[in-house]
């Protein structure tokens, strides 16, 4: 079965210079539930692999991380959709983790909790820290233009990366298209 494994902000909500510090802050891009609902309908697994260092910095806490997350999973209730698992890195940048992308620690726990391999894999991000970390896994990198992803462009198709989205929708489609015409 198919992983996809989704950054969060920039990708599935509207990204924030000040972090998404509460419920209320996050905003789902347009599309990107309908583009997870067609993914899951397609057989996909969907988990979020995201860094999360406001709480380390001291701009929320873990609870108000999940009270973000519940908004966002009734969101995707309401859509027929269940997350099969949401990994964060609550650590500093400076902390030298396994898991701050673009290491490689919550993208190896989704692989091991979802029993799925790097090449049954896509890492949809917004960054190049998301297609660093996609790289190191040999999974299949896709990028989005959403969030900063229009500022790294040139840096990801610089490791070689051409698989270049506007948006989760448009990422979601090309997905589930690769997956009936295994060529693309």
């Amino acid at each position: 079965m198919t992983l996809i494994l989704l950054d969060r902000d920039g990708v599935i909500n509207f990204d924030s210079k000040n972090y998404i510090r509460a419920p209320s802050d996050w905003q789902p891009i347009p599309g990107s539930i309908e583009a997870m609902a067609r993914l899951v309908h397609a057989g996909c697994k969907l988990a979020i692999c995201s860094n999360q260092s406001g709480i380390a910095r001291g701009f929320f806490t873990h609870e108000t991380l999940s009270q973000i997350h519940s908004k966002m999973h009734d969101l995707l209730k309401s859509h027929n959709v269940k997350l099969d698992a949401v990994y964060y890195c609550p650590h500093h940048p400076d902390s030298q983790c396994n898991c701050r992308k673009p290491n490689t620690g919550m993208l190896y726990q989704a692989l091991s909790d979802l029993s799925s391999s790097p090449s049954q894999t896509w890492f949809i991000g917004d960054s190049l820290k998301d297609m660093q970390a996609a790289l190191t896994i040999n999974c299949h990198p896709i990028l989005v233009r959403t969030g900063n992803g229009y500022k790294h462009e040139a840096d990801v198709r610089a490791l070689g990366i051409d698989n270049i989205r506007t948006d989760l929708s448009e990422a979601a489609d090309w997905i589930i298209d690769s997956l009936v015409s295994p060529a693309l």
